[in-house]
């Protein structure tokens, strides 16, 4: 009598059935478990409320329908996404003694985590690029940047974290897990999850070094380009009201690209041994909690039409 083979994922599903994973965190610290607990909830709230915020605001605010603001709201929405993603259950891991997580609900999470890291770092390219054309062809910038590439710009960002999150997990899925493992980390990153793998991580480990380089250093090229063409055109500017002005406008992304880029590059260009855990543990506050806060406030504070903007939704508030 014939035997049908036993598909790949049929055998997958029977290994990763029994895994559970328990994720470390910040367990190892049990005194800072209540002032971590409430430090992170106190970012989290901001981080809601100063991102929707910011979409709201950008929404109800005629004068912010232009594209960079059509940007800003869709960086506001990645990272109230993928802060969204990964904080409650840090904040849930602080507060209860179990840690466990199941293998698909770490998947997932690094599934989504991937897709929003990805789409942001598209996004920051995305933003310099419209930059450069508002300050090096302002004559054409409308025409340029119109609301059919503006979509399509903001389309391929979403399109290709996705498509770099299925590659990711196709190859972490080809790795076995086996019994329950420590996670040394509060997040399933990619890292964490692959050193507690029961097969050799080296391909999965390649292929995530390489398309994390990849996207380095093709976002961080668009964004050097259109920097250096700004910071030329800027120079042969007659006034230095001129320049300042374009300055003021390009220091909150530049802000923003300085920490998140250098954050990404420690963690993953960083080999990983026993003793860096906690390096990437930091690492991961900052990218996945800290990051997506600073994003919106760093936007508000250093932009006057954001803040004209919020007084004049405050003014008509209250005197409906």
């Amino acid at each position: 009598m014939h035997h049908s083979e036993p598909s790949v994922f049929s055998i997958q599903e029977n290994q990763t059935s029994g895994v559970t994973f328990i994720l470390v965190g910040f367990s190892e610290y049990p005194h800072l478990q209540v002032p971590l607990f409430l430090l992170f909830l106190a970012i989290y709230t901001v981080t809601v409320m100063g991102n929707l915020g910011m979409i709201a605001i950008i929404r109800l605010s005629p004068k912010l329908h232009t594209p960079m603001y059509f940007f800003l709201s869709h960086l506001s929405f990645v990272d109230f996404c993928y802060s969204t993603v990964v904080t409650p259950k840090l904040l849930e891991n602080l507060i209860v003694e179990d840690r466990r997580i199941s293998f698909t609900g770490c998947i997932m999470q690094f599934f989504f985590v991937c897709i929003f890291v990805v789409t942001e770092t598209f996004m920051l390219a995305v933003m310099a690029y419209d930059r450069f054309v508002a300050v090096c062809n302002p004559l054409l910038y409308t025409v340029v940047m119109s609301q059919k590439l503006c979509w399509s710009l903001v389309a391929a960002s979403y399109t290709w974290g996705i498509i770099a999150s299925f590659v990711f997990i196709h190859f972490v899925l080809t790795l076995v897990f086996c019994g329950t493992k420590f996670i040394n980390n509060f997040v399933c990153e990619h890292d964490a999850i692959v050193a507690v793998a029961c097969s050799d991580p080296y391909i999965s480990q390649k292929v995530i070094f390489i398309f994390a380089t990849l996207d380095e250093l093709s976002s961080l090229m668009i964004i050097l380009t259109s920097y250096v063409f700004i910071v030329i055109t800027v120079m042969k500017m007659p006034t230095t009201g001129g320049r300042y002005k374009v300055f003021s406008t390009c220091a909150s992304h530049l802000t923003t690209i300085t920490i998140f880029h250098s954050i990404i590059i420690c963690l993953y260009g960083v080999p990983t041994t026993k003793s860096s855990w906690l390096l990437v543990m930091v690492a991961s506050v900052f990218y996945t909690i800290i990051i997506p806060m600073l994003n919106p406030l760093i936007y508000s504070l250093r932009n006057k039409d954001v803040k004209d903007a919020v007084k004049k939704l405050m003014c008509s508030t209250f005197s409906s």
